[in-house]
């Protein structure tokens, strides 16, 4: 893995040097599920019964799955919803060069996964710093801070030991008041919303870095900075892929492209479904929905979603060899209609990239606007903390 991120590009050497320092392997059981993606199918891994993979696996690209259905399916099964990982060392490093943790800060870490990251944080705001890892899964938050132990027991005889951590178990949506305020929060799991809890135990000038996922299409990397004013701003500096918070998972869809009103559209599918990041982030600001694609042999289909009403929903259907395509809306909300509405005027602001468009967080909500400040596209009522 060192190997890995040795080899790609724009990684800093502070970044470099922690992975080095914290190994993985301290940090992943003896049986969790590779998730490589792509093209390639999950498989178990096992150290006992075949350690040769389970250290290639370890020391690879790889996320690997550590929980499954919060923990109501055994990792063997191989199958189930990802619910608590060690993510991608790639990803990992991208979200800590954005994050540019400082000697002696204090860090928020919101999921605590297999201790890992956490450890890295460590050891990158060395002893004189702090990191507190909120976990809402008693399980996860056991087995992190058996691993951290054991690893910072390690270091310590090494006389190598950085900050320690301090994990504990609660709403990483409310923080750790207790030890705030954070120079540095650190998110781990995706959000739609930010917390203004997260921007309240920051120090102004401190950095949140989070995965945000709307649900449409791309998921996006967000960078803010906290203000003295009680409000934080930043932008979308590149693509992330995090499993969601738990207060924060899409609604499962319920419809059935079959039933609902027959429409025609002369929008193919696949522009909206396979629109590029920018589109994707503005679609999602400026109407709220969820989206996602699938392809079933001859049909390219996107299902456009209400996340405040599972009875509202549109399915935009392409058949292969077709010039006329098909859109299936239950409910009375025009959901297509706002979706190609959104799209069009994203494409008549000249087709911005992502990294144009921004977030303001205030304790009201939060706002997306493209290119500065001023320019609102939408805005949304914030989390609060309950």
């Amino acid at each position: 893995m060192v190997e890995y991120i040795d080899s790609v590009e724009d990684i800093p050497h502070f970044v470099r040097e922690a992975v080095r320092a914290v190994p993985r392997h301290r940090f992943v059981p003896d049986v969790a599920l590779a998730a490589p993606g792509g093209s390639e199918e999950a498989f178990v891994i096992d150290r006992i019964a075949d350690p040769g993979t389970w250290w290639d696996t370890v020391y690879s690209p790889a996320p690997i799955v550590t929980q499954l259905d919060d923990g109501g399916t055994d990792i063997r099964a191989g199958a189930g919803a990802y619910t608590s990982s060690s993510s991608a060392p790639s990803t990992v490093a991208h979200f800590l060069q954005l994050l540019d943790p400082e000697p002696d800060d204090q860090v928020l870490e919101v999921g605590a996964g297999t201790g890992w990251t956490a450890a890295l944080l460590a050891h990158l705001v060395g002893s004189h710093g702090g990191v507190t890892s909120v976990e809402i899964d008693g399980n996860v938050a056991e087995q992190a801070a058996k691993n951290l132990a054991d690893f910072e027991a390690e270091a310590e005889a090494e006389a190598e030991a950085g900050a320690g951590v301090r994990v504990v178990v609660g709403d990483g949506a409310e923080g750790w008041s207790e030890r705030a305020p954070y120079d540095r929060v650190h998110v781990t799991c995706g959000i739609r919303t930010v917390p203004y809890a997260w921007v309240e135990q920051c120090r102004p000038g401190g950095v949140i870095v989070a995965p945000y996922c709307p649900g449409f299409g791309d998921d996006h990397a967000l960078r803010l900075v906290a203000l003295p004013d009680g409000t934080a701003v930043g932008r979308f500096p590149g693509y992330a892929s995090y499993m969601m918070m738990r207060s924060q998972r899409p609604i499962p869809y319920v419809g059935d492209d079959g039933g609902g009103r027959r429409l025609a559209t002369r929008v193919h599918p696949r522009t909206i479904g396979l629109a590029p990041p920018g589109a994707d982030l503005a679609m999602a600001a400026m109407t709220g929905l969820y989206a996602h694609t699938s392809r079933q042999y001859s049909r390219f289909l996107v299902y456009v979603l209400d996340p405040g009403d599972p009875g509202q929903w549109a399915v935009g259907v392409h058949e292969r060899g077709e010039s006329e395509h098909t859109v299936y809306q239950m409910g009375e909300r025009p959901l297509w209609e706002e979706v190609t509405d959104a799209y069009f005027r994203w494409v008549g602001w000249g087709e911005p990239g992502r990294d144009r468009f921004g977030m303001t967080v205030t304790p009201e909500g939060q706002r997306v606007w493209l290119d500065s400040s001023d320019r609102v596209i939408a805005t949304s009522g914030c989390t609060a903390a309950s």
